[in-house]
């Protein structure tokens, strides 16, 4: 059983929108590059971004709504054994294998690869400009595309092996999981993928790192997405989010769009959310 926590129904905060640039130029934004200047701490990008006032259902109590093949994410109340979460290679050697069971036992996958963690600390006032400084994500997004995730499966695994594992299903799926305290601070806001114009709310974005390029989906305004959270998510539950889904035939959610909010009803002195993000292949037999 999931824990319920006495909430609202709703929450009402301002979410940050893509903004193509004009037509036929490719959309970018470099990673670890930080302008100076006006907009000093902010990434260097070719895009504008826009902000709207968006209305986010609570889905405490209705949790078996949601499902990683129906809306594209799940919650799940599994307390991890790691708990630490301070040093990189005691996660991959400790939180990465009971992670990848957990979803294993989820998904019904018979191989799971995860190819990075991010940590996310909220720090008011730092720059999220190296790999340990990151903070809450604060545009709708998508992490990959299409292409960016069959990119992917050549990037991470050994080549003799990726004609055949692209011949079935596969997916790639963010496993979230608040640590230290519970994220009623700049929660994480999802978007049920049924409410989601596939061609029109999302627009590729090439993000430049100092060694390689990838490519994630911005996503512009629609009224017609609905966005939900979870409020008070503890570090004994976790989200699954999914980023790509090669079974595109209608039948199964492919993605979801999700990001970090500023809930204006955070109480005074919440302790500030610290997070942490697996990223995973997911293949099926």
């Amino acid at each position: 059983m999931l824990t319920m926590v006495s909430s609202p129904v709703s929450t009402t905060a301002q979410l940050t929108f893509f903004v193509a640039p004009p037509k036929g130029v490719r959309a970018f934004q470099h990673v670890n590059a930080v302008n100076s200047g006006p907009e000093a701490g902010d990434r260097v990008r070719n895009f504008k971004r826009e902000q709207k006032e968006i209305i986010i259902e609570n889905l405490r109590g209705k949790e078996e709504l949601v499902s990683l093949d129906k809306t594209g994410f799940q919650l799940v109340h599994h307390p991890a054994k790691h708990t630490e979460f301070t040093n990189d290679a005691d996660i991959q050697r400790e939180y990465y294998p009971e992670s990848a069971e957990l979803m294993k036992k989820i998904t019904g996958a018979s191989r799971v690869v995860f190819f990075d963690h991010t940590i996310r600390r909220r720090r008011p006032g730092q720059i999220d400009d190296a790999p340990d400084k990151r903070q809450p994500v604060v545009q709708t997004h998508v992490d990959q595309t299409t292409k960016s995730s069959i990119a992917r499966v050549h990037r991470h695994l050994p080549p003799d092996e990726v004609p055949e594992l692209l011949k079935h299903r596969f997916q790639i799926i963010n496993l979230w999981r608040p640590i230290s305290n519970p994220a009623i601070d700049w929660p994480l806001a999802l978007c049920d993928f049924n409410s989601v114009d596939v061609e029109k709310d999302t627009l590729p974005v090439a993000l430049i790192y100092p060694d390689r390029e990838g490519e994630t989906y911005g996503i512009t305004y629609n009224p017609n997405q609905k966005w939900k959270y979870f409020y008070g998510v503890t570090p004994e539950e976790a989200i699954f989010i999914k980023c790509f889904d090669s079974v595109q035939d209608g039948s199964v959610a492919l993605f979801t769009p999700h990001t970090g909010f500023a809930d204006p009803t955070t109480p005074e002195g919440t302790p500030f959310r610290e997070s942490i993000e697996l990223r995973a292949l997911v293949f099926y037999d």
